[in-house]
């Protein structure tokens, strides 16, 4: 069903979920158009805070009577359909739908939207553009699947006509996307519970470049873009290190902590010189990506290197949270061997005495369906400690367990909950080294319970 002239008849909007990264920022936007919004959460955050400063209404617990007035209902992936409030949205014959649907909706009342897609580095890539686009007077909105410090948040609501957006494949959520340019970073086999096969992920990402309705940018090293765009005829720019590419990345050479400095060409010009302050090759893949959308929209290479100069991060994006007692603590969301392979790397070019991952393994059936995979990767650090597995949506009926990780790794240690990791690295790690956690679940709660930890040793 379209829903795109929905929003022409209707006032009052409820989301189930508000205080979700990805339902937050649709509600500033809509906020923003005058509509009156509510919303319903289950726990306290920063984010609800945000959102009830703009005077929207905020219920603690799903109940019926908390859509009372709605005229449509907005939910996230993660609420049931047993929700109370979807249930009596349904029995009142109200609108009710999810949130990749409201952000087509969305996306499709700006002109110019940008959707940025790819197995690995959306939200990294999001948050550089939009840093980008912003710091060079285009005014873009944002919606960012992490907190941005540049913006105080992971959504900014702008003037102009472009938006942009993190477009995930997760259940070809990003099939609802109708975008003017599409970037893809990369297609690599993940959410294998849903897609099966890597050929089925490259079909997806082919439906979703069909869907373009401007230019594509993509990365023309990666082999399987290159097959899912092999019968798209739009207008395509390259990115990548292959000087092949319409932007490449020449003359790289290394900053202090694995930051890189290196030439942006654009076929036989050289643009400018950008220096990054995130560390890793992956993250030059990200700041070209990002580079070579914004001048195609007309960004000065003067401005490209200005604002990518300054980009620091993204929350949860090799975060560094504190140096107590000399040991550098810090947090990512890597959570497929791809990502695990890239954060790690780059932290073992840190210069640190010793770098201990501590992995939090994300759902069953990547784990199983990627074990070897993982086990190359966490073979990149010093030492490596292994929490329970996340089940997040699934039951274990692939009978995987962190020690079946754990025994492909040598040396690593399977420890299966946050306060008996915290006493193992009191007890082991030393001034000089990285304490680097890693997952896409909650483990970011253990790496603030090590730093409290060894802050109350100083």
């Amino acid at each position: 069903m379209n829903y795109d002239h929905l929003l022409e008849h209707i006032k009052r909007i409820h989301f189930i979920g508000i205080g979700g990264s990805g339902m937050c920022p649709l509600a500033e936007i809509m906020h923003s158009e005058g509509f009156v919004l509510s919303g319903s959460d289950m726990s306290e955050s920063d984010t609800l805070d945000r959102i009830r400063g703009y005077g929207i209404k905020v219920y603690m617990g799903h109940r019926a009577e908390n859509i009372d007035g709605a005229e449509l209902v907005v939910y996230s992936a993660a609420v049931k359909p047993d929700n109370p409030e979807r249930v009596a949205a349904a029995e009142r014959g109200i609108p009710v739908i999810e949130r990749s649907v409201m952000l087509g909706i969305v996306t499709r009342r700006y002109n110019r939207s940008i959707a940025v897609a790819g197995t690995h580095g959306k939200t990294t890539t999001t948050a550089m553009l939009s840093q980008l686009l912003i710091g060079t007077g285009f005014d873009p909105s944002a919606i960012i699947g992490g907190k941005l410090p540049y913006i105080g948040g992971n959504s900014y609501v702008g003037q102009s006509d472009i938006i942009v957006c993190e477009a995930c494949e997760y259940v070809d959520t990003f099939l609802e996307l109708t975008p003017y340019i599409s970037v893809i970073l990369n297609i690599d086999a993940d959410h294998l519970d849903y897609f099966k096969t890597l050929d089925n992920i490259i079909r997806s990402f082919n439906r979703f470049a069909h869907l373009t309705t401007g230019t594509l940018v993509i990365n023309g090293d990666d082999e399987n873009v290159m097959e899912a765009l092999a019968d798209v005829t739009l207008p395509t720019v390259s990115f990548g290190f292959r000087r092949t590419n319409d932007y490449y990345a020449a003359n790289l050479r290394n900053a202090e902590n694995a930051y890189k400095t290196f030439d942006l060409m654009h076929g036989d010009e050289k643009l400018c010189e950008i220096s990054l302050q995130v560390p890793g090759r992956h993250n030059i893949y990200n700041a070209l990506a990002a580079a070579a959308t914004a001048h195609t929209l007309g960004a000065s290479p003067d401005g490209i290197a200005e604002n990518l100069g300054k980009f620091t991060g993204v929350h949860r994006r090799f975060e560094i949270l504190g140096s107590p007692r000399g040991i550098t603590v810090a947090d990512d969301f890597a959570h497929h061997p791809t990502e695990l392979t890239a954060t790690l790397s780059a932290a073992m070019e840190m210069g640190y005495n010793n770098v201990w991952a501590v992995f939090q393994p994300h759902t069953f059936s990547r784990t199983a369906l990627l074990l070897d995979d993982f086990a190359r990767a966490l073979s990149i650090p010093d030492h490596v400690i292994i929490s329970e597995i996340l089940p997040v949506r699934e039951t274990n009926t692939y009978n995987i367990f962190n020690t079946d990780l754990g025994a492909k790794v040598e040396g690593s240690v399977c420890i299966d909950t946050f306060e008996d990791i915290t006493a193992f690295i009191e007890q082991h790690a030393s001034p000089g080294d990285l304490v680097l956690t890693l997952g896409g679940g909650n483990v970011y709660m253990c790496a603030n319970m090590i730093l409290k930890a060894l802050a109350e040793e100083e």
